[in-house]
């Protein structure tokens, strides 16, 4: 598709993206909003494509009519979307077979639109992408780690731009089929695993070394069932680490035979292909010295939705989401921008106490400008309804942890707030929630009145469990109800830790 064809994506369109993986076939559809694509439906099938991938580089009639059939599904789906608004690659299986084109053109016919071969450095950019704008921005390196049935990715990255893309013949389908034969799980199998996938990353583990990230992310559904596996088991409440992975295997070996894995939080059709993804990411741990992996939600199908609109530049797309998001919602923005300067005034003031970043300064930002959300659904309650939109929307540019933690913010905004909803966050972001949070509700109660007005000088001081609002004596009694409000603030501030001291001046 030519720029010109992308440049001609509207709102409205809706757009798509197919995945013939090894393992899974996935499909996103799409409606371009305010500039980005925002799901509104997915198909997924278990093809197990790489498993029916002969020696000499054919593919068996059963795997071969379970992929058409799968397209043909998805083709369906589809039918009125132009060609043009279509991107659908094929990954390692279809590269490695003897003569892909016989493939695609049945392929092609079934799905109704072309489907392309991507190499595996290609394939690496796509996934990047995705996962890129499923992350907040950072000038800091990444590694991406994609697991999928018939091989792995490992790239680094910044901003949306893949810096070393490698891609090796090792997935979850070939490898649990190659260490595990006959589906037998023991300790000895699971070590000649190790050190035969450990070889194979050495070849640019090194360099992967030298070259340095700063966090480590795992995309893709085998990314996905081990996280799920590791907080169902309670292994870890903060990603993937080396001793979460080893309880897995651990608990792999124990059942003893692959028909025979029931762990928690494992899906039915996952558990078959489960063993040789945990295999890979132990080595790839212990080669590139991984202490902690986070899941992430995207992968390559978002990247090429993305790619779709050729969104590749360098601005944060978390800022993006919530103002398509105020948009959407129909937010009041100049009781927001009125809101927002307050609290921003607030923060600044308390920053140095609270040793609180730039970063931290976006959140507050953020979560005013859309704490209001809420009110689309009724007013009553609103601060549940807008923390519900917050959890499950499809935000481009947050991670799922980033989405509780705006959506904890603005559910205690005003009322009583819960302890649970900071208690359920991850460990990181527990203090910084209760600050942003105290100072939101701090300049909502000023901006009660939702009119542009004069607030008197508010000097605001903090320790690290006590904040002391100074305030004109004189302002005060002008302004009982205010003055009231303060006065009843002080219990919800305690249940965020926090003693509220008001001090007439």
């Amino acid at each position: 598709m030519s720029q010109g064809d992308q440049m001609q994506i509207r709102d409205g369109e809706l757009i798509a993206a197919v995945d013939l993986g090894s393992n899974s076939f996935h499909m996103v559809v799409a409606r371009v909003e305010h500039g980005e694509p925002r799901v509104i439906d997915r198909l997924r099938d278990t093809v197990r494509l790489a498993a029916g991938l002969r020696a000499d580089g054919t593919l068996d009639t059963a795997h071969r009519a379970r992929a058409l059939a799968s397209l043909a599904r998805f083709g369906q789906r589809i039918a009125g979307i132009p060609s043009a608004r279509v991107r659908a690659v094929a990954t390692n299986t279809v590269r490695r077979l003897a003569s892909p084109q016989a493939f695609l053109a049945a392929a092609e016919s079934a799905l109704g639109h072309p489907v392309e071969i991507v190499s595996g450095r290609e394939e690496g950019r796509l996934i990047f992408l995705g996962v890129a704008h499923d992350l907040p921005a950072s000038r800091e390196p990444r590694l991406v780690i994609d697991v999928g049935g018939g091989s792995t990715e490992f790239i680094i990255g910044r901003g949306v731009a893949p810096l070393h893309t490698e891609s090796v013949q090792a997935g979850c389908i070939a490898s649990t089929l190659h260490f595990f034969p006959g589906g037998k799980l023991t300790r000895k199998r699971w070590q000649r695993a190790r050190a035969e996938l450990g070889v194979l990353l050495q070849q640019f583990a090194e360099d992967y070394r030298e070259s340095g990230w700063q966090d480590t992310y795992g995309s893709s559904g085998s990314a996905k069932a081990i996280g799920s596996v590791v907080q169902a088991m309670k292994l870890s409440d903060d990603g993937v680490t080396p001793a979460a992975l080893a309880a897995v295997r651990d608990a792999l070996i124990e059942q003893g035979q692959v028909e025979a894995i029931r762990l928690p939080g494992l899906t039915e059709d996952r558990a078959p292909v489960i063993a040789g993804a945990v295999a890979i990411f132990e080595a790839a741990f212990e080669a590139l010295g991984i202490e902690r992996m986070r899941v992430c939600e995207s992968s390559m199908r978002e990247g090429l939705l993305w790619d779709l609109l050729g969104r590749a530049g360098g601005s944060d797309p978390r800022t993006a989401s919530i103002d398509a998001l105020a948009n959407r919602y129909g937010v009041d923005r100049a009781q927001a921008r009125r809101v927002e300067a307050t609290a921003l005034q607030l923060f600044d003031q308390v920053a140095p106490a609270w040793k609180l970043d730039g970063e931290a300064r976006e959140w507050l930002s953020w979560a005013a400008r859309v704490h209001e959300i809420g009110l689309a659904i009724a007013h009553s309650q609103h601060h549940h309804h807008g923390a519900y939109i917050l959890r499950h929307a499809d935000l481009a540019g947050f991670s799922r942890q980033e989405q509780q933690l705006l959506a904890a913010i603005v559910e205690s905004h005003r009322r009583k707030p819960d302890k649970a909803v900071f208690s359920a966050l991850p460990q990181r972001y527990r203090q910084l929630a209760r600050q942003i949070t105290a100072l939101l509700r701090l300049a909502v109660l000023f901006r009660r009145a939702r009119r542009a007005e004069s607030l008197p000088p508010l000097r605001l001081a903090a320790t690290s469990q006590r904040l002391r609002l100074a305030l004109p004596a004189a302002w005060l009694e002008q302004h009982p109800l205010s003055e009231a409000d303060l006065e009843q603030e002080r219990a919800p501030m305690a249940e965020l830790g926090l003693a509220l001291a008001i001090l007439p001046t």
